[in-house]
Formats: C-alpha cells, structure tokens, sequence
C-alpha cells in the first residue's frame, strides 16, 4: 500500500469497513482476462481467519473458472462522498481488499453460509429452506490477506 497514513491498522477496524459494505466484487483468474463479479456476501470471523461466503448457480462462468482455479481476489468498499480540499476535491472513503482461496461447500456448511449472506443483507430472520440449498452454490472464501484503507478530510 502506497499511502500508510490511510491503511487501516487493526483488524477490528478492517473488518468494521467489510461489515458495513453491502456487495464484495469477487476477481477470478481466467486464461485470457481477469473476471469481477459483484456479489451478495456474509462472513464470520473463526480461529483467527476470516471467512467469507458467496451463493450462486451451480454453473455458468463464475462456477467454471472457481472449478480450475480457486485463487481469488475481493474488494469492498463504501462511498463516503466527495469533498473540497485546499486545492481541488477528492473521494472520500473505505475499503478493503483480500486474497484467497474459495472452495464450494454443501450441507450444514452450505446452510450456515446462506444463514451468513441473510443475516449480512438484514434478513437474519428468515430461514434457509432445503429447497433453497438443493439449487443453490455456495462457495465458503478463506482469506490469507485483508487490508483495508480510508481516506477521510
């Protein structure tokens, strides 16, 4: 990170930003281009280790590149709107980004997950039915490196 003024410097802080984000953009490794999908996301922090979890279909793109290559990158970030400065205006905000390895889970896992997603998206209350987890992916993100920056004035 260039600007260290900005970094966050504790992990409660960089994972206050990631709570109060709304939508991760998940980057996959492909063989001709980089792959970004915005997506709905929960986590929970376990033994030291953040994680991280993501739903989706069980095919298509995101579910073909995830299958060869389970190294990801994810950014979230919150607008906190512009603002002058001495010389000029800038963005103000926070953000954070991670790197790691995401693998589909299924069963109790896939159902603890999905419960992680609603309760992160204000919906904690409604339950996971089986049906859902019949026709649903979901990949659990574990993350090696988190960051996180602000820039405030």
């Amino acid at each position: 990170m260039r600007r260290m003024d900005r970094a966050l410097k504790t992990p409660e802080e960089i994972l206050r930003v990631l709570d109060g984000c709304e939508t991760i953009r998940l980057a996959l490794c492909s063989d001709s281009y980089p792959y970004v999908v915005p997506l709905s996301f929960g986590w929970e922090e376990k033994d030291e280790r953040v994680y991280l979890y993501v739903h989706g279909a069980r095919e298509g793109l995101r579910h073909d590149l995830l299958a060869r290559d389970h190294r990801v990158c994810v950014e979230a970030d919150r607008f906190l709107g512009y603002a002058r400065t001495s010389s000029s205006v800038t963005c103000q905000y926070e953000s954070v980004i991670g790197f790691g390895r995401a693998e589909i889970v299924a069963g109790e896992e896939a159902r603890h997950g999905l419960e992680l997603i609603l309760k992160h998206c204000g919906y904690g209350d409604v339950p996971v039915n089986d049906k859902t987890l019949e026709i649903t992916g979901v990949w659990r993100i574990t993350l090696s490196q988190l960051t996180g920056k602000r820039r405030t004035v």
